[in-house]
């Protein structure tokens, strides 16, 4: 069990990698250039986006990290819930939207880990056309999201616990990803 202090620090620890993801996820090349849909259920993929990479790597790592990963999970979608209530998403429909949201998470996890264990650039574009940018049959309208997450994937798998514990993630700039 954790206590107090522990939990407390976990909790500084999430945030610090939440605001790491979403900064991360709101630059604005990934909606001018790499064609996300800059609206909320585009900003919403691109956090998910993101917070795979950075799940992905913390549960790859020993503990904590694979508790700070379910906590950055379950503080991403807090900051989903919110966010929907934000643009007016009445609260009878929040229950539905989050168990969708809870089922694309599910989905995008599957999508995006096997092309990127195999460092497949094709396979992930087609998943990221797919889901990020909604023209399926497309990827090659991914191409350039795929690099990027390649990069990304690249980048934070390097990452050490402790430096993922600051919070300062090596996120790539999309113009620049390799």
């Amino acid at each position: 069990m954790l206590t107090p202090s522990r939990r407390r620090q976990n909790a500084e620890i999430v945030e610090a990698l939440h605001d790491s993801i979403v900064a991360a996820a709101r630059q604005p090349d990934l909606f001018l250039r790499a064609g996300a849909p800059d609206t909320p259920f585009g900003r919403i993929e691109s956090v998910m986006l993101h917070t795979f990479i950075v799940v992905r790597r913390l549960r790859a790592l020993p503990e904590p990290a694979p508790q700070l990963a379910q906590a950055l999970v379950d503080r991403m979608f807090a900051d989903f819930e919110r966010a929907l209530r934000q643009i007016g998403i009445g609260d009878m429909s929040i229950p539905k939207q989050m168990k969708a949201l809870g089922g694309d998470w599910l989905g995008r996890v599957e999508a995006y880990a096997a092309p990127l264990d195999r460092r497949d650039a094709a396979a992930l574009a087609a998943a990221l056309a797919r889901n990020v940018l909604g023209r399926d049959g497309e990827p090659d309208a991914a191409r350039l999201l795929a690099d990027y997450t390649l990069a990304g994937d690249a980048a934070i798998s390097g990452t050490s616990l402790e430096a993922i514990q600051s919070g300062a993630l090596p996120w790539p700039r999309l113009n620049n990803p390799g």
